[in-house]
């Protein structure tokens, strides 16, 4: 998050509020306008309303204000677009209504790229264009772990090449995740139980934190509203604190520009929620995030309805104790959006079928899943003495998987830069890419000693044979045109990429 210090600020006393406002603000950076002084008595949380608009010529754009505590209020934007913007606010609180002010968008700092979108139907760019290809991980309730863990688990994201997190808000209570957590998200106590109409600020700042040092490390933040393994009570709230909850969560996150929405996590397993609340949460979500991050909806075994206009991929968990990846191609024809598997099952060795694949077999599924044109996430359940598992709490890496996804990332990165899609294929070899330019083709837990192949014949092809598992590249040493052999190990989990040659002929064409 942006320093208003750091940055330069300008601070006014309009009436009895200060406005403190950053001199500048770069390119989707945030901006924190932290107006001081304003009402503190009754519960602001429910009593008072603040918003800003903020305008660049004909550009526009609505933001949610909301209170800090102690008489702050803090009203965050993300510009998105370079150059002068102006802002007013509008309150029920004489104190904040039509305070004014300006501020200075420059060019987007070193290595932000913007939001990350939906491109090409079925896969993902950043606001710039540059191509984002996610490779996620799922650490459900690492911020509820105290600083030590929480750094911990930064240092190892720092170290790997996940560039996305699948994390609760609210803490998570479920096998070995049973400790208490630092903060709750409420005034009140467990012995006493909640007010849910007041919101305990420590809690959204700590996790605010956390997802500005994602920011930091270029990670994605898949952030899950609700959830069913709870023993607090925020699983259960009610329809006016669900709302309450969304709308200031989202006036206090959506300006950060590597935040995702979900809905839920297991969303069916949820059963006091029927559909109609999570389509009103996603109305609320959308409508109030004035940036249009992406949204979904996670399944336990009934898929959401991903037709709907405003879900933006597909969050899916595995409906299969053995298939999930083979069926990408599938969910890709029946939604016509990207397909983001996050859940397919988790490498370790714990007792629940759903967290004791190998590191083989999760390695098998991120490729799988990439040759079928989608997006698999990873996850780690391996027994620990003081019950630090990845998946639930964060910490360290134990698994074999994490290097060979790194692999599989920078074959991606120099694959299309619209993304890998599938091609037609025989019943028993995927591929895909761009039809006579480039084909990666996977074999999976097949070993055969060699293939036949047949390309376009007016073309030749560079042939590598990629091990996946021992991340190692051939380049066989001939070309090859039209109908021709390939010698194979004979050893699982081997993929073949062909790369179309161009001559001088098509060097001086271009």
């Amino acid at each position: 998050m942006a320093n208003p210090k750091e940055a330069g600020q300008a601070e006014a006393f309009q009436g009895r509020v200060s406005v403190s406002v950053p001199d500048q603000t770069s390119q989707w950076g945030v901006c924190e306008i932290v107006l001081q002084g304003g009402p503190a008595g009754g519960n602001p949380f429910t009593e008072v309303a603040l918003q800003a608009e903020f305008s660049m010529g004909e550009r526009s754009v609505l933001v949610l204000g909301f209170y800090d505590g102690e008489g702050v209020y803090r009203i965050r934007f993300m510009p998105e677009h370079q150059g002068k913007w102006a802002f007013r606010t509008s309150s029920n609180a004489p104190a904040l209504h039509e305070l004014e002010g300006e501020l200075e968008c420059t060019a987007a700092a070193g290595g932000n790229h913007g939001p990350v979108r939906v491109r090409n139907t079925f896969h993902f760019a950043y606001a710039d264009g540059t191509p984002y290809l996610p490779v996620g991980t799922t650490c459900y309730a690492w911020t509820h772990q105290g600083d030590e863990m929480e750094r911990q688990t930064l240092d190892t994201l720092k170290a790997s090449s996940f560039n996305k997190i699948r994390m609760c808000v609210f803490p998570k209570s479920y096998s070995y995740n049973e400790n208490e957590p630092e903060y709750y998200p409420y005034e009140g106590s467990v012995q006493a139980g909640w007010d849910y109409s007041r919101f305990n600020p420590a809690f959204f700042r700590h996790l605010e934190e956390r997802i500005a040092d994602l920011g930091e490390l270029g990670i994605e933040a898949d952030l899950i509203l609700f959830h069913p393994y709870d023993r607090w009570g925020f699983a259960d709230m009610g329809k006016e604190a669900d709302d309450r909850y969304l709308r200031y969560l989202v006036a206090r996150l959506s300006a950060y520009r590597h935040v995702w929405w979900s809905l839920a996590n297991e969303y069916d397993f949820m059963r006091n929620k029927v559909l109609a609340d999570w389509e009103r949460y996603a109305h609320i979500v959308t409508s109030y995030d004035p940036y249009g991050h992406l949204i979904s909806n996670h399944n336990g075994i009934a898929f959401y309805d991903f037709n709907q206009p405003w879900v933006t991929h597909c969050s899916i968990q595995r409906v299969d104790a053995y298939k999930t990846s083979e069926h990408t191609d599938e969910w890709r024809r029946r939604w016509n959006k990207p397909v983001v598997i996050d859940e397919c099952a988790y490498e370790g060795n714990v007792e629940h079928g759903w967290g004791n694949i190998t590191g083989e077999e999760m390695v098998r599924r991120f490729w799988e899943g990439a040759v079928r044109g989608g997006y698999v996430g990873h996850g780690e359940t391996y027994l620990h003495p003081e019950d630090k598992l990845w998946w639930a709490k964060g910490g360290r890496l134990y698994g074999t998987s994490p290097e060979r996804i790194a692999f599989l990332r920078r074959v991606l990165e120099e694959g299309p830069s619209e993304g890998l899609n599938p091609l037609p294929s025989e019943w028993d070899l995927p591929r895909a890419g761009v039809e006579d330019e480039y084909v990666l083709y996977y074999f999976g837990f097949n070993r055969p000693k060699f293939r036949q192949f047949t390309m376009n014949p007016e073309f030749r092809y560079k042939v590598e044979l990629l091990d996946t598992w021992n991340m190692t590249v051939d380049e066989l040493a001939d070309s090859y045109q039209g109908t021709f052999r390939v010698d194979l190990p004979g050893r699982t989990y081997m993929a073949v990429r062909m790369t179309r040659l161009r001559d001088e002929h098509d060097l001086e064409a271009k």
